[in-house]
């Protein structure tokens, strides 16, 4: 045995409770996580500074598109440091338990990491103790299989994700905006579909509230095409359906009023998941950074569409106000820290130009080949 000062000694106890702690993150993170756990503070951390560099990185390509493509891998790589700082913490923690017997710090770490990574227990250069080698191969064997059965999860959700995020294309546009959901159901003579419309999204969010409150690196993923978001899809929707209340409440379905509940309450989960503070109760007479002349612009192109209003613009704007107040704040902050699309009614971007972004709207055309589109459907 190597020498078994007080020190070393002290190391050593240090090394148990260091693997002890990555233990009980590595179980928290993976096998029995909850998002708001103080034991997922490593992962937290870790994919904080995996965005902070790629959105750095981001704002140095001219391109909307480039941009995107780069952040693109902000979820997947979070995942990659995530393993890697997991693995490098416990072999730290085995080479401090190994210090006793291998007399240097170098030499522990070596012995610790070819545990780890190593195939089979192979003979260790110096002193050593076997029991803390077997358990250090155990470990990342361990780690690493548990990683593995986490990706399935993962990526099933996102999959669940984007199937309705999809969808939204030819009900928002792209990027999506709340009024374009009524102005497009209306033109198509669809309104009637809005009911089921809101129920789905009342579903998703409940799934995206579990989903991404339970692995908080699913709010990191992006959508697979340029443009798209689940942000700004499920901020289109919330405005829909605030915005159909608010103008039409007589006539405006139940559904509407239960996924802007379902909604707010997902983005609020998803706030304290990621510790963002947040008035939990706003009062409905509270300001909002939406102006009123986008909304009665909004309201006026809507108008435009033949959808049938039982308010104007002024008799309106409190109510949709006293909805939009309970979920614009944190809303506008998960678009400017995903660096979602530019659209309209979704906050300022700090790594973005000031630009907003209209929604793309292909031509509303009969087949005879006439064209109907008109010209408010253009912004200007």
């Amino acid at each position: 045995m190597g020498d078994d000062s007080p020190v070393r000694w002290f190391v050593f106890a240090a090394g148990i409770v260091l693997v002890g702690l990555t233990w009980a993150s590595l179980v928290a993170t993976f096998v029995s996580p909850r998002g708001q756990s103080m034991l997922q503070r490593a992962s937290s951390t870790v994919q904080r500074s995996v965005r902070a560099g790629l959105v750095a990185a981001a704002r140095l390509t001219p391109s909307y598109a480039r941009k995107d493509s780069l952040l693109s891998a902000i979820g997947p790589l979070a995942l990659v440091a995530q393993l890697a700082v997991f693995l490098a913490t416990f072999v730290l923690g085995g080479a401090m338990q190994l210090l006793p017997w291998a007399g240097s710090f170098g030499l522990a770490v070596r012995q610790a990491a070819a545990a780890f990574f190593v195939v089979g227990l192979v003979g260790a250069d110096g002193p050593t103790n076997n029991v803390i080698r077997v358990l250090a191969a155990a470990t990342g064997a361990v780690t690493i299989a548990l990683q593995i059965g986490y990706l399935p999860v993962i990526y099933q959700a996102y999959a669940q994700r984007e199937a309705l995020v999809a969808l939204t294309e030819s009900r928002a546009g792209v990027p999506a905006w709340g009024p374009e959901v009524l102005m497009r159901h209306q033109l198509v003579d669809a309104v009637g579909a809005l009911p089921d419309f809101y129920r789905d999204w009342e579903l998703w969010s409940a799934d995206v509230a579990e989903s991404h409150g339970t692995h908080p690196v699913l709010v990191l993923f992006r959508s697979p095409e340029v443009g798209y978001s689940w942000l700004l899809s499920l901020l289109a929707v919330l405005d829909a359906a605030a915005l159909q209340l608010a103008l039409c409440p007589s006539t405006a379905p139940s559904q509407a009023r239960m996924c802007l509940r379902m909604g707010f309450s997902a983005l609020r989960r998803l706030a304290a998941t990621l510790r963002w503070p947040y008035d939990p109760d706003p009062s409905p007479a509270g300001a909002i950074e939406l102006e009123y002349a986008a909304f009665e612009s909004a309201v006026a192109q809507l108008a435009e569409t033949g959808f049938a209003l039982e308010r104007d613009a002024a008799a309106a704007w409190p109510h949709f106000r006293g909805w939009r107040v309970n979920y614009e704040e944190i809303a506008y902050r998960f678009a400017d820290y995903l660096v979602a699309p530019h659209a309209p009614w979704s906050g300022d971007r700090h790594h973005l130009p000031a630009d907003v972004v209209p929604p793309d709207r292909p031509p509303h055309r009969s087949p005879d080949g006439a064209s109907v589109e008109a010209d408010w459907l253009r912004h200007r």
